[in-house]
């Protein structure tokens, strides 16, 4: 079983950036694709960016592309999302997810693709 901890979240003005961090641990995350989602109040989660497990391919919502760069650091069990020209609309709680199998491509970057998830981090980015 692997648990994940997301942190980095805050408030933040529009224009500005974050990064946000999650730290896995229970098991090695090194050969799973992780992705990082978000909720806004009253809506669905939905996927921001994912990473596969070489990291080597990466895919981003159309809303954040050229704005958020999904990394990860498999020597410390982490991936990353820095978040840059913050907007409003990037408000929402922040969640990384793990898929259960390895090696596996990104693929399309949804919630059902997923098996462990982190508790989330607050961004608020206020105008």
């Amino acid at each position: 079983q692997v648990q994940l901890v997301e942190s980095g979240g805050g408030l933040v003005q529009a224009g500005g950036s974050l990064r946000l961090s999650c730290a896995a641990s229970g098991r090695t995350v090194a050969h799973y694709t992780l992705g990082w989602f978000r909720q806004a109040p009253g809506k669905e989660r939905e996927c921001v960016a994912a990473i596969n497990w070489g990291a080597g391919s990466t895919v981003y919502v159309d809303s954040v592309k050229g704005r958020f760069t999904i990394s990860r650091d498999n020597a410390k069990n982490t991936v990353y999302l820095q978040m840059n020209s913050l907007k409003p609309e990037d408000t929402a709680v922040y969640y990384c997810a793990t898929k259960a199998t390895i090696f596996t491509s990104v693929g399309v970057c949804t919630t059902t693709q997923y098996n462990y998830w982190g508790q989330g981090t607050q961004v608020t980015v206020s105008s």
